[in-house]
């Protein structure tokens, strides 16, 4: 965990250090595991391009959870995360290789509430560079 942002140091534009991340499909195994959410679109190539996709794809809250960790990480306490929502805009498409999908996120402070000392973090995640994500915005509360 890093230190703690301190609210004072934090300004509109402040860009949060981005993340990388690997996707393999053996975490989507995990997910649906863990969720409860064994589509098979999520884990079989044959059904997922029978409903019309280009390929097995990433559950759209686990990019969702994914892309929160640039917040999370860059604030250093995930308990200060006072809101987040986004729209799903593409899905992430995971390869049947070793490697995965890469998910690349960055976040940049959109807005400051020094009343309530809060601030809108806009996240951006994209997968080979298209935006898989809309309005992802986090609202962190800052010591």
């Amino acid at each position: 965990m890093t230190a703690a942002v301190r609210f004072d140091d934090v300004t509109v534009g402040t860009a949060l250090p981005p993340l990388a991340l690997r996707v393999p499909r053996a975490q989507l195994v995990r997910y649906a595991g863990a969720s409860g959410d064994f589509n098979p679109i999520h884990w079989n190539e044959r059904v997922a391009t029978s409903v019309g996709l280009p390929g097995v794809i990433v559950h759209g809250m686990l990019t969702m959870a994914l892309s929160a960790r640039v917040v999370t990480d860059w604030v250093g306490d995930p308990a200060a995360l006072r809101e987040y929502g986004v729209r799903f805009t593409r899905p992430v498409v995971v390869p049947d290789d070793d490697e995965g999908a890469l998910l690349e996120i960055s976040a940049v402070v959109g807005s400051v509430d020094a009343e309530a000392r809060t601030v809108r973090v806009d996240v951006t995640a994209t997968f080979q560079g298209q935006t898989v994500l809309g309005k992802a915005r986090a609202v962190v509360a800052l010591v």
